[in-house]
């Protein structure tokens, strides 16, 4: 009898592909979006700042008017004492949060939500920062750090300014082993090896060493050891020319 392919390993979720959640310190993430920041203003002032090894960028920690306490993404330029303002009557400064139809046309942004309330989804990596754009009713154009543009409600809650930790990748890493304890502390699977450079009982796309010789796609609810590939691919191979 065979071993478990790899796939079947990750699937079972043993320890060793399993996240560390203990080791992570904090959960970042705005406040409850209640009627205080909807109609005025809360304003905090930064504690400390939280190296988490579950993301790149630092975190800072808040202490709120009332008494409670967060942690939220830092951005360039903040300091440990700085105060920070939240609702919609807060001004345009760096770390604060407003929703983004209080914010001006042109302004760096950050942690943005989808919907309000959902605490912050979309442009977290150190150093990057969306712009916005546009304004148009109850909806708001955000540019992403992918230059790809994209609408937001004019509800939905932004802070100020630009992500801190920019130009960590620009230090080169050297050597392999770098690079292996830099995923260990996310426990990231690596390195990675191409299933067609593996045999046939250790991978599905095993046993060819130039193609699969089989269909890549596979469907969502394919079990651990099959579910490698194009997964629930809508297509696959380049795109047909529209004439």
């Amino acid at each position: 009898m065979g071993k478990p392919l790899k796939p079947q390993k990750r699937g079972k979720g043993s320890q060793k592909y399993r996240s560390p959640k203990a080791r992570f310190k904090a959960k970042s993430q705005y406040r409850q979006y209640d009627d205080v920041e909807k109609a005025g203003l809360i304003t905090g002032k930064v504690l400390d700042f939280v190296d988490d090894v579950l993301r790149d960028a630092p975190l800072m920690k808040v202490l709120y008017d009332d008494q409670s306490k967060g942690h939220l993404i830092a951005p360039e330029g903040i300091a440990v004492g700085d105060c920070i303002e939240a609702g919609s009557q807060a001004t345009v400064a760096i770390g604060n949060i407003l929703p983004l139809y209080r914010i001006p046309e042109g302004t760096y942004v950050f942690n943005l939500e989808r919907m309000p309330g959902d605490g912050g989804k979309y442009v977290k990596v150190p150093g990057s920062y969306g712009i916005l754009v546009s304004k148009e009713g109850n909806k708001v154009t955000i540019r992403l750090p992918s230059r790809k543009s994209m609408i937001f409600s004019s509800d939905a809650r932004a802070q100020i300014g630009v992500v801190a930790g920019g130009g960590r990748k620009e230090k080169p890493l050297l050597k392999a082993g770098k690079n292996y304890y830099r995923k260990k502390a996310k426990n990231r699977l690596w390195p990675i090896v191409r299933g067609v450079a593996q045999n046939a009982y250790n991978h599905p796309h095993g046993g060819k060493q130039h193609h699969v010789g089989k269909p890549t796609t596979v469907a969502r609810g394919t079990p651990p050891g099959g579910k490698v590939g194009h997964i629930a691919a809508r297509s696959t191979g380049r795109k047909k020319s529209k004439r």
